[in-house]
């Protein structure tokens, strides 16, 4: 070999080996860095699912626990343990969780006795209620249960009269996919049942997944493509269910080792000098974008804000492909926080009605006590977002007489002392009520303090002043207001101008004199421009 190609091939070789052992470097970097991140957005993406599972099954229980205490079930579940072979109690007992499917939307409920034998039940078929094929359908009490093709979430509690099981009240909701952010299967004993996974036979995911068994991870193969698959495990779901969420790789990984080869190839036929020039401008302008998105998204993991990408950092059309497909599912994921909140503002409302349906001469009181706290608030210029809290809250704020009898609540004479002091565990129970909910923290100040007085003197706590919080003790006056000028069984509603009298002078002991100002000066500007300007209302579509 001649002397001028060996000294070629001695410069050129090294080079060329560093060069394209920088690329092989380069590629499986952000290749693993991807994968990673993969890993990382399905971890994440199943403890979002575990959590809102959990709020899920948390909120359904209470639901049970409520439903649990209504009267003619507990009724009819007693003459059917008495007398099982009882048509008449089994339809009775069917029209009340007929009623209840009805109102709280589940698409079937299933009443047991205290062995776990069913009695009654009814589920949704199209959109009628039927009654359940009790002798044919057995579903667990939680977790989930398949039947007719379709697969159902299951949660339970005892139904209890006392210290007397009267039996299991079973609920099922119809498991939506479509709720999950990424592609998932359901199998039960190693058969799918139900997969979001787009262009995949069932047969085929079925026998590509037998090789995960139960494995924390597994790579496999499904038209052509690899897929990471993670087992959801924080989730039970019923003896032998297993979901498992999938994610595709090549899709997430094909346009950064498509750059990476298109670069190798155009440095690899420039000169040596061009060449490592160029890896290293090509290398840099790969990198240090992918690596923008992964300490971004590390840092979203931190602060659990999701992030918005730029797309101005890079001129490559696949990773900004891949930072505008990021910035869409952030933008999804908001708009389904704007609706869930929109949702919590609508269940807000219907309790409100619910407890305000009680008792006629109490209807549309939640509404007004709302309405006139939020006048006040605004009056004392507090924020769009504490003004979207206060209507809320005090739409909320007499939630604990769900759990007061209506023979007290409703008694047409005077209370007792006994009586009267039922009557004064509502805010304490309200709490109760709501401090388990997501989301309804910042309404439980208002909800147990809203009768405690200015001096001390008022419940639960016997908090003074501003002890007690702002929003409270507003509640506290524009709620005395509308139950002093209401009609009551026992007596006609005072006129305005008594009422305003009665707040001005327990003004300083019974309530806040600054609120009671505020509140007597709006009600006087009402009177006198409710001909020609509406009343100022609340802000509804602030996020709380």
């Amino acid at each position: 070999m001649r002397f001028v190609t060996r000294t070629f091939l001695l410069s050129f070789l090294p080079f060329a080996l560093l060069l394209t052992s920088s690329f092989w470097a380069i590629q499986r970097l952000a290749v693993s860095s991807v994968r990673e991140e993969l890993r990382s957005s399905l971890r994440r993406t199943q403890i979002s699912m575990a959590r809102a599972q959990s709020n899920s099954e948390l909120q359904n229980s209470r639901f049970l626990k409520v439903i649990g205490d209504n009267a003619p079930l507990k009724a009819g579940l007693q003459l059917m343990l008495s007398d099982p072979k009882s048509g008449d109690a089994r339809r009775t007992v069917e029209d009340q969780l007929r009623e209840l499917c009805e109102a709280l939307g589940f698409d079937f409920l299933l009443a047991s006795n205290p062995e776990d034998g069913p009695m009654a039940g009814v589920m949704r078929v199209g959109e009628q209620l039927v009654a359940m094929d009790i002798a044919r359908i057995r579903p667990p009490q939680r977790g989930f249960y398949t039947v007719s093709g379709l697969t159902y979430q299951v949660t339970s509690v005892e139904v209890d009269q006392g210290d007397e099981n009267l039996g299991i009240l079973s609920v099922g909701e119809r498991l939506e996919f479509s709720e999950f952010s990424t592609p998932a299967a359901l199998a039960r004993n190693g058969r799918v049942v139900k997969s979001s996974v787009l262009g995949v036979p069932a047969a085929d995911l079925e026998s590509a997944l037998q090789g995960c068994g139960r494995q924390s991870e597994c790579e496999i193969r499904l038209a052509g493509q690899t897929y990471l698959s993670l087992p959801i495990e924080s989730i039970y779901f019923g003896d032998g269910y297993l979901l498992r969420s999938l994610q595709n790789v090549d899709s997430a990984t094909g346009p950064v080792q498509s750059i990476l080869r298109n670069v190798f190839v155009v440095a690899g036929l420039g000169a040596l000098l061009a060449a490592l020039v160029l890896s290293v401008v090509s290398s840099r302008s790969i990198v240090q974008p992918i690596a923008v998105v992964i300490e971004k998204l590390r840092e979203g993991a931190r602060t659990s804000v999701l992030p918005e990408f730029s797309t101005n950092v890079t001129a490559i059309h696949e990773i900004r492909e891949l930072m505008e497909s990021f910035n869409r599912a952030a933008a999804v994921i908001h708009d389904g926080e704007e609706n869930l909140h929109r949702a919590y503002v609508e269940f807000v409302e219907s309790l409100a009605n619910a407890l305000d349906a009680r008792d006629g001469y109490t209807a549309g009181h939640s509404r007004r006590v709302s309405e006139g706290s939020c006048a006040v608030a605004a009056a004392l210029d507090v924020t769009p977002h504490q003004l979207e809290e206060i209507r809320v809250a005090a739409l909320l704020h007499d939630i604990g007489k769900i759990g007061i009898g209506d023979i007290v609540l409703q008694k047409p004479g005077k209370l007792t002392i006994e009586e009267f002091a039922l009557i004064k565990q509502h805010p304490t129970i309200g709490r109760r009520i709501l401090e388990g909910v997501r989301g309804f923290h910042a309404y439980l100040p208002v909800v147990e303090l809203h009768h405690e007085n200015w001096d001390g003197t008022g419940y639960p706590r016997g908090l003074a002043e501003e002890a007690v919080p702002l929003f409270a003790r507003i509640v506290h006056v524009v709620d005395a207001y509308d139950a002093m000028t209401s009609d009551r069984p026992y007596r006609p509603g005072m006129t305005h101008d008594q009422t305003v009298k009665i707040l001005e002078k327990f003004a300083g002991s019974q309530f806040d004199p600054v609120v009671v100002r505020v509140f007597v000066a709006l009600q006087m500007q009402k009177l006198e421009t409710l001909e020609s300007e509406p009343a100022l209302e609340c802000v509804e579509e602030v996020p709380v």
